[in-house]
């Protein structure tokens, strides 16, 4: 373990220090937006499976589990564009690790626009506690079939939500993309 410094309250008193100029982001209203809303399509993900669906610009899509508690990725692609994805790591320097009700998501580099802004958020009622006060609310930790096949020495398993994902992606993508 590291020697705490002199004054730890003292370090642990000191603000964060804001690095970008987060007042000059779009900031969208999402409230009394969604009450107007037509039910275009439902699409329904079994479990151990993934989907695909398209929203174009100034739709909503809410995504809802309707079987109780889920595990899942959200993968957000330009439709135009493949290479500008939703960059998760870009959005938590910008937003925080947890996101809710206004927050925005943003697309990779070189493109960081606006990808989706969260209009809904039911699992703010869930907060912070003793286990989630060091972030622990979710994870971005995706399985992956090369990690588990290092860790159990040659174990195969394509179930996981990124070869979910994978195969999904590539059943719609494009002839000319590769992934």
């Amino acid at each position: 373990m590291t020697e705490a410094p002199a004054d730890p309250c003292a370090c642990k008193a000191i603000k964060p220090t804001i690095y970008y100029p987060t007042e000059t982001l779009p900031h969208p209203q999402p409230c009394g937006i969604v009450g107007n809303l037509e039910l275009v399509e439902t699409v329904i993900v079994p479990p151990r499976e993934a989907a695909t669906w398209e929203v174009p610009a100034g739709h909503f899509s809410r995504i809802v589990c309707a079987e109780g508690p889920q595990v899942g990725d959200l993968n957000l692609f330009n439709r135009n564009d493949l290479d500008e994805k939703f960059y998760s790591g870009e959005t938590r320097t910008l937003t925080g690790t947890h996101v809710g009700l206004g927050d925005q998501l943003f697309s990779s580099f070189p493109y960081l626009c606006l990808i989706t802004t969260i209009t809904q958020d039911t699992l703010d009622w869930n907060g912070f506690d003793e286990f989630r006060r060091f972030g622990a609310r979710g994870h971005r930790h995706p399985l992956r079939p090369y990690t588990n096949n290092l860790l159990s020495h040659g174990g195969q398993y394509h179930h996981c939500c990124h070869s979910n994902l994978i195969r999904k992606r590539c059943a719609k993508a494009p002839p000319n993309i590769v992934l």
